[in-house]
């Protein structure tokens, strides 16, 4: 195993590195620009190497810089977690050159998947079912053709990255000009690629994932699905495991469909196979995510298998531990990515001082967080401050356990998306696990009635109550900093208005909320 490992990132997901490195007995170096010299990460780790500037091109994806830093402090591996430089072939291929070890695929796998049209055309050959379309990049006259030939509505889609960017929907042949046009645009600011493909539309689909696991000496399993479609503008915003509409064998079948695609492309360590599962219960493969996912938590709960550790492992160029007839879902996991935004202002982010901090505790609740209390959210980032992950036997058991969790999570001094979460778990859609793609847009377009804006109303003021009452008695007094406009900020969800608050602070709450 690895002696010293630098993590290239930053939040949350450094954070979950250097602990996993913390019991491997490994020691860590964070790397931090100028927006993070505070950061969770930085205090946590055994060393930090400044990088730069707070933009990210003169920071964390400056590759001569990180590799310098691993250099520097005898980094042996480097973990690039999640997003800045964890899918880029380049950056993988210069650490193998330089003799450190890239904790991920090898830049030959990389490089398959990296691109989707890439990636579809390797699993045409291994006979994977993906969504009509084209298999290579296309000018916009070659789209006029495929569209014409596969049938509107169409999905034009950007051939790097992910996240949404550089994706749109034609519904008609008047609109394709103006779509491609953006789509190129879009995909050439946030990836530096303008290539752009084009695949048959499918009407709302489940977008259900499956993590896959190989190490170097051939043996490649299936850690089950998460389910990801509640999104917001092509954005994951709840993730879920198991995903409530799988059985056994539509389990099986996905699962050994990931593995092949996983072994196509000669793939080594963590990654996530996506597919589209339509209302006939179809799967199409969608695209690879080279990299450890955001929504991991969920698949480590019902599954009992830790994900950094296997990855750390595999890169050390070890045998996994087990087999594919070990591998069994227990209970049942949801994921809530919590930000600093603001759902009432389109979701604007809401960087600032975090004033007061209560992360929600308890029997099968898991908090994965970058922040403290004290801690200053900088704007030059994704506004992404933790994870809440709850973990029971059943999915209605899970969904009761997460809100509340969600009602003891407090975050003061800005805005985030805790409220959105209630509307959420409360959804018909996804309360009945009959979800797609769709269903969170089509839910956040739908004004809340009257009841559901005095419930909100009611809940805030008692989630209010329980933290003036919460920093009362560990201040003795003490209150809260006020923000710029001289008023005590608070952005918090508490359960149905039910709190412990003493006679007299419910009053005081609600003026504070009315001010």
């Amino acid at each position: 195993m690895f002696r010293k490992l630098l993590i290239a990132n930053r939040g949350e997901i450094a954070v979950r590195v250097i602990r996993a490195c913390r019991e491997s007995g490994i020691r860590t170096v964070a790397v931090y620009s100028d927006a993070d010299r505070n950061a969770l990460h930085v205090r946590m780790a055994d060393e930090a190497v400044h990088l730069g500037p707070a933009p990210a091109r003169e920071s964390y994806l400056d590759i001569p810089k990180v590799l310098q830093a691993a250099k520097r402090t005898g980094a042996e591996a480097i973990h690039p977690g999640y997003g800045f430089l964890s899918e880029n072939a380049v950056f993988a291929q210069a650490c193998a050159d330089s003799g450190i070890v890239f904790v991920g695929p090898p830049a030959s796998a990389m490089r398959i998947l990296g691109s989707k049209t890439s990636a579809r055309r390797t699993m045409e050959k291994a006979g994977v079912p993906f969504v009509p379309g084209s298999t290579h990049g296309l000018t916009l006259e070659q789209a006029r053709v495929e569209a014409d030939r596969i049938g509107y509505p169409v999905m034009l889609k950007a051939a790097a990255g992910g996240g949404g960017k550089g994706m749109r929907l034609v519904k008609t042949e008047t609109e394709l000009a103006s779509a491609y046009e953006n789509a190129v645009s879009e995909a050439t600011r946030a990836f530096s690629n303008g290539e752009v493909y084009l695949e048959k539309f499918i009407k709302q689909p489940r977008h259900v994932e499956v993590q896959v696991l190989a190490d170097s000496h051939g043996n490649t399993v299936h850690l089950c699905e998460r389910e990801c479609s509640m999104q917001r503008r092509h954005q994951k915003v709840v993730e879920e495991s198991p995903s409530p509409v799988l059985d056994d064998g539509l389990r099986a079948r996905m699962g050994e469909t990931a593995v092949r695609v996983a072994q196509a492309a000669g793939y080594v360590n963590a990654g996530t196979v996506e597919f589209l599962l339509d209302a006939d219960r179809n799967i199409y493969f969608l695209e690879v995510n080279t990299r450890l996912q955001v929504e991991h938590p969920v698949t480590e709960l019902v599954t009992g298998k830790d994900l950094v550790h296997l990855q750390l492992h595999v890169a050390a160029g070890g045998k996994l531990p087990f087999e594919q007839k070990d591998v069994r879902i227990q209970g049942h996991a949801l994921e809530c990515r919590i930000y600093a935004e603001d759902p009432d202002n389109q979701f604007f982010p809401s960087p600032g001082l975090i004033t007061q901090l209560n992360e929600p505790a308890g029997p099968g609740v898991r908090v994965d967080s970058g922040v403290y209390a004290g801690y200053t959210v900088p704007l030059d980032y994704d506004p992404m401050l933790a994870k809440l992950i709850v973990h029971a036997g059943t999915r209605e058991e899970a969904i009761r356990r997460m809100e509340r969790a969600l009602s003891e999570y407090v975050v003061g001094g800005i805005k985030t998306n805790l409220g959105l979460f209630h509307r959420i778990l409360n959804d018909a859609e996804f309360r009945s696990g009959n979800m797609d793609t769709g269903s969170l847009d089509r839910m956040l377009s739908m004004t809340p009635t009257a009841s559901a804006q005095t419930k909100n109303k009611e809940i805030q003021i008692a989630a209010i109550a329980a933290v003036m009452f919460a920093m009362r008695s560990n201040s003795h007094g003490g209150r809260t900093k006020p923000t710029a406009n001289g008023a005590s900020s608070f952005s918090s969800v508490a359960s149905h208005g039910q709190t412990t608050e003493p006679s007299g602070w419910r009053e005081a709450a609600r003026r504070e909320s009315l001010r």
